[in-house]
């Protein structure tokens, strides 16, 4: 039964993988046995994330949310791994405001980096991915994409949208041996959310409507992404797998 349960001599790409829920993903993949490679902006922090996790990782240093970086990052993998089992589109960020007062250039950061590395990394990877036959993409999505949350339409826009991209990708690439599904967190303990938990209040108000009352840690988001990308989960596409402690099910409990 263990042939289904690892992650072993499979090779993945994992975007934003020093921090949050990036860094718990890398870490549960590397120590199920996967060769992981993982690109941020930071080459200090990529030297960090080696020391600390170690295994069959190596670092790529560039923004995703920059078409250059993007571009060069592929070359790197098409040059060095031109069969890749895994894909996991983790980077994101938000800009918390109301609607009507975000800038043009806050909306675009926003897209240019939860949305568009996303299509274009899976769309220039789907080659690599076809080759290893059966393979996995996950996109890291969030509840935003599902529901209404204070953390600005923008945000939620770019969430949902990657939650149709997996539906489409599914369809479209179940052909080629490529799963396509993505998970979406509800708030989680990472370096993006931490000044929002640090205030008690709305911390109470995100427990008071979790049933399990808590957040979740990153690595209770960075597990059901391994699930997805094992061969245990082989008849699982196009679904959006929500991490949420019940939150998008917790109608008028109370």
């Amino acid at each position: 039964m263990k042939k289904y349960w690892t992650l072993e001599r499979k090779v993945a790409v994992i975007t934003g993988g020093t921090k949050g829920i990036g860094r718990a993903v890398v870490a549960q993949f590397v120590s199920l046995g996967a060769t992981v490679i993982t690109i941020a902006r930071s080459r200090e922090h990529l030297d960090r994330l080696k020391a600390e996790v170690g295994g069959s990782l190596i670092t790529f240093e560039g923004d995703v949310s920059l078409k250059q970086d993007r571009t060069d990052f592929v070359k790197f993998i098409n040059l060095n791994y031109p069969e890749i089992d895994i894909f996991v589109s983790n980077v994101g960020t938000n800009i918390r405001k109301k609607a009507i007062e975000y800038t043009d250039d806050e909306y675009n950061y926003i897209f240019n980096t939860n949305l568009t590395p996303g299509f274009e990394l899976a769309k220039n990877l789907s080659p690599n991915l076809a080759r290893a036959k059966q393979s996995s993409v996950v996109f890291v999505v969030s509840v935003a994409g599902l529901t209404h949350l204070k953390t600005g339409a923008p945000y939620g826009m770019s969430k949902a949208a990657l939650i149709q991209l997996t539906k489409n990708l599914a369809v479209e690439w179940a052909d080629s041996g490529i799963r396509v599904n993505a998970v979406a967190p509800w708030y989680t303990r990472t370096e993006l959310v931490e000044k929002l938990l640090d205030d008690k209040k709305y911390l109470n108000s995100i427990i008071s409507r979790t049933p399990l009352r808590r957040v979740a840690e990153p690595e209770e988001v960075a597990l059901p992404v391994a699930f997805l990308c094992m061969p245990a989960a082989s008849y699982i596409t196009g679904q959006c797998l929500t991490v949420d402690g019940g939150f998008t099910v917790n109608g008028f409990s109370d």
